[in-house]
């Protein structure tokens, strides 16, 4: 058994106990890249010089008998638009392949002070705009249970660097499902927190308000000691949310005798592949064998919240990539006839074709005469889809479904065909729109592709969530399951 194979509870016990060393820890993260990165293509940017300084420098201190923070020596990923101060960061774009920022996000910084290794940057879709990666202007990456298929997105790079068992820990960021449903594909474990539990202070905007970064692991409990490490309130960020953490790790004890669980029927319904569902009722049957209720519910307005998503979404994104103008910083257009000139050639240049569509689309909502019938009108219907969410938790402490209506698709299948692409994301999108927290965990297999089940809580709520999520995988041997590389 190589170190990436053990779950950051064993790491952390062998480190401390210095059975292990971070430089040998990270050494074998790298090893382990240099072997499966020609198929997977995961990450953008190596760390490689620093990383190994950091970990030798910690293995040091650990020989001098010095404190450690709780997860010291940790390899992580970090998807591609949280910045990372010396380190490039792309949003998967030509317009910043060569922009290196000169600060850290929070988690960037929450990261270094629990004391993780950054290993990498991660592919990604283009300003995190895409569900397959086959959006990055730079590589596609592929899906380490098949290599023909895609790893899902916009963290696609993210989930599948875990699950090729390059790092034991990697951060995503979520949209509209950016998290789960490349987590779903990939056979791992996502987390989408609650909007405002993580601070979004130097993540590159796509839609400020609901964008949110998360961790993908391999076990529910690595998941929870990631969120423990990122989550908190930030002054930094205007919407981050001034709430108590409690003790995730510790909330995973106990059992769910009693839990109430809705499954909302508009989840379970046409679209959604026979063996994704014969995984989901399977899964229910588990938790109805460890003394939980649960009952179809209905969510009404679940059929709007595709169309509401894109058109908010993409109004968001034409106000926050206005800032990439090849002005201040970025690709700048070669000898522009104006200053109009400047701005219409560099974003032609700089951004790809999915990018230019949202911010055409949000644009176009945002425009005089069309705000109030597309834009507000979303906005309205966004609403109603929070309350459908607010009067099911009144009844129910949890929802289950399935995260991703299918399994993994092929390469190139559906990249050509946008809207068949957006409806990947009917099952996650309304979640994201009520900002509500879910987590995606492996519940079996179809067809040899992993299938997800998104367990949805309350506000804040997280703890409930990962117990559940817990309690599944411990009477489970699904996340056990692992590619053949």
């Amino acid at each position: 058994m190589t170190p990436l194979e053990l779950t950051l509870v064993e790491l952390q016990q062998q480190l401390k106990s210095r059975s292990l060393s971070a430089t040998e820890l990270v050494e074998a993260s790298y090893k382990r890249i240099a072997a499966t990165e020609p198929q997977i293509q995961a990450f953008l940017t190596l760390n490689e010089d620093q990383a190994l300084g950091d970990a030798r420098a910690l293995d040091e201190l650990l020989a001098q008998g010095g404190q450690v923070a709780s997860l010291a020596g940790i390899p992580v990923g970090v998807k591609d638009n949280i910045v990372t101060d010396g380190l490039r960061t792309t949003c998967a774009s030509r317009f910043l392949e060569n922009f290196i920022p000169v600060y850290d996000a929070t988690v960037s910084r929450k990261l270094k002070e629990a004391g993780m290794i950054t290993i990498g940057k991660l592919n990604m879709d283009e300003f995190a705009m895409g569900g397959s990666n086959e959006n990055s202007a730079y590589q596609v990456t592929r899906n380490p249970w098949d290599l023909e298929r895609v790893p899902g997105g916009s963290s696609g790079g993210s989930a599948a660097a875990v699950a090729a068992g390059q790092v034991p820990f990697a951060l995503g960021s979520d949209t509209g499902g950016s998290i789960r449903q490349p987590a779903a594909y990939c056979g791992v474990v996502g987390l989408k927190p609650t909007y405002g539990l993580v601070s979004r202070f130097g993540l590159v905007a796509f839609a400020s308000s609901l964008d949110q970064i998360g961790p993908f692991a391999r076990t529910v409990e690595d998941t929870a000691l990631a969120l423990q490490a990122i989550a908190g309130h930030d002054p930094m960020d205007s919407t981050s949310a001034n709430v108590d953490i409690p003790n995730y790790v510790s909330s995973l004890q106990g059992d769910v005798k009693g839990l109430r669980i809705g499954v909302p029927k508009e989840y379970m319904g046409a679209g959604v592949d026979p063996k994704v569902k014969e995984a989901i009722m399977a899964a229910l049957r588990v938790y109805e064998s460890l003394g939980a209720e649960w009952e179809e519910v209905s969510l009404p307005h679940t059929e709007y919240a595709v169309a509401a998503y894109y058109l908010l979404a993409s109004s968001e994104a034409s106000s926050n990539l206005a800032r990439f103008d090849g002005v201040r910083y970025g690709v700048r257009a070669n000898d522009p006839d104006n200053l109009l000139d400047l701005y219409v050639q560099s974003r032609s240049q700089g951004f790809g074709q999915e990018v230019k569509r949202r911010i055409m689309l949000g644009t176009y909502a945002l425009s005089s005469g069309y705000y109030d019938a597309f834009y507000l009108k979303a906005q309205k219907v966004r609403t109603l889809i929070k309350k459908d969410f607010d009067d099911a938790f009144s009844r129910y402490d949890l929802l289950i479904a399935p995260t991703a209506p299918t399994t993994a698709f092929k390469i190139g299948e559906q990249v050509n065909n946008p809207l068949q692409m957006y409806m990947n994301d009917i099952l996650t999108i309304p979640v994201s729109l009520a900002g509500v927290p879910a987590i995606s965990v492996p519940c079996g297999l179809a067809d040899g592709m992993p299938v997800g089940l998104q367990i949805i809580g309350k506000p804040f709520d997280e703890a409930t969530v990962l117990k559940a999520a817990h309690a599944f995988e411990q009477h489970t041997e699904h996340h056990k399951l692992r590619p053949q590389l």
